[in-house]
């Protein structure tokens, strides 16, 4: 129903062929903005143009994160009552209602009260953000990025012609003269510090030369440090893929910055030493590491000095040709011993033979026969190989006979036969 109340009290839409008039167009916007009514802004304070001849003040409020402002108009007398004067860089919180100036085309807000946003009341909100971003993991050390050893190139984003500026470069080429810098200066306080930041910060973080960047302002009030505490700046520090140095501010100072970074420093100075090293302790760590291999390389080859003099000191190391003359010796020992017992064994052998042979002499038929003795054969008469006659049955008489003795044989036939008693 009010989508449809809306529709019907919205002007008709302009076309080429009806296209509205600029006092028309004033007046609509003039409508809509007048339905806004009453509203608190709160804001930061940059322009104050007052005279106490003036009936009416002109302020310009500005945001503290965005890149945003809105012209404020109060009664002089709404200023010259306040009990603190109101001065650029003011927190305050205004209430006003927008006004749209149809003849002008101009908008500004009619301010009919003004308060300043009190310290307490600042660090309040500080501590209520800290809470809500701890709550999101954004202080976790598990998410901060590591510094590198040696960063190519080093961004910084800083004040222009600031303490902290000279502090970071010179402490920082007096440590390793060949750091880089890539300075963006932007403000340090008031209500453009956030954007401009993290407008150097996205521009830094794009270079891919950029290793580390330090984020740097040399203390301050708790006024001057609220933009280092601002929500949007936390959340362009947390996104940022290069590795962010928080330096704002002294020991004591502690804005959210500082949580949300990934490395806090206690102050400028700090920063440039935790983002290069010291190229003289460095070039000492080299002297004492080369010391120490040096050292340990003298010690090694001590040990195998003094091990190889233990082996060369060995009788088969003295004299390598020792121990194969030893075992020449015995190689000539045993040749010997086994020749002496390979000629024992033949001289047994040859006597065994010997002996056996004259056994075999002895007991053989040529020695029978030498001894008187004589073999007797029958001779077959079908021509085949003659038989020794063991038995009166294989001499029937007429049988031809060989007769063998020791120096020849006798052929003879025999007479008869007669049977042994």
């Amino acid at each position: 129903m009010a989508e449809a109340s809306d529709s019907r009290n919205a002007p008709s839409k302009s076309s080429p062929e009806s296209p509205w008039s600029v006092s028309k167009l004033n007046t609509s916007v003039k409508g809509w903005i007048d339905r806004l009514g009453w509203l608190w802004i709160e804001g930061q304070l940059t322009q104050v143009n007052t005279k106490p001849s003036w009936r009416f003040s002109y302020l310009t409020l500005r945001d503290t994160q965005e890149q945003a402002s809105v012209q404020l108009t109060a009664e002089t007398s709404l200023l010259t009552g306040m009990q603190v004067p109101l001065k650029d860089g003011d927190r305050v919180v205004v209430l006003g209602k927008p006004s749209f100036y149809p003849g002008r085309g101009t908008f500004s807000m009619r301010v009919s009260e003004i308060r300043h946003v009190g310290a307490g009341e600042l660090l309040a909100r500080i501590e209520a953000l800290r809470k809500q971003l701890a709550s999101e993991g954004l202080f976790d050390p598990a998410r901060k990025r590591p510094l590198p050893y040696l960063p190519t190139k080093v961004g910084l984003i800083t004040g222009r012609g600031s303490a902290a500026e000279r502090d970071v470069v010179t402490v920082a080429q007096g440590r390793w003269p060949e750091v880089q810098f890539e300075i963006i200066n932007t403000p340090v306080q008031g209500p453009t510090t956030v954007p401009a930041v993290i407008e150097a910060l996205g521009e830094l973080d794009a270079d891919p030369d950029v290793d580390v960047i330090i984020i740097a302002r040399g203390g301050g009030s708790v006024e001057d440090l609220l933009p280092f505490s601002e929500e949007a700046l936390q959340r362009a520090v947390a996104d940022a893929r290069t590795p962010v140095i928080s330096a704002i501010g002294h020991e004591p100072d502690n804005p959210v910055l500082d949580n949300v970074a990934d490395v806090r420093a206690a102050t400028p100075t700090d920063a440039a030493k935790r983002a290069v090293p010291d190229v003289a302790q460095e070039r000492m760590l080299i002297d004492e590491a080369r010391g120490r291999m040096a050292a340990a390389l003298r010690g090694w080859v001590r040990r195998e000095r003094d091990g190889l003099a233990s082996l060369r000191s060995r009788p088969s190391l003295a004299d390598p040709m020792l121990a194969i003359n030893r075992h020449r010796e015995e190689v000539d020992r045993a040749a010997v011993s086994i020749r002496r017992d390979i000629s024992h064994l033949l001289q047994r052998e040859s006597q065994h033979v010997r002996g056996l042979r004259a056994q075999v002499s002895a007991l053989g038929p040529a020695a029978t026969l030498a001894r008187g003795y004589a073999v007797v054969q029958v001779l077959p008469r079908d021509g085949s190989e003659p038989e020794v006659v063991t038995s009166i049955d294989q001499t029937p008489p007429g049988s031809q006979l060989r007769i063998r003795v020791g120096d020849g044989s006798i052929t003879a036939a025999a007479m008869s036969t007669t049977q042994a008693d």
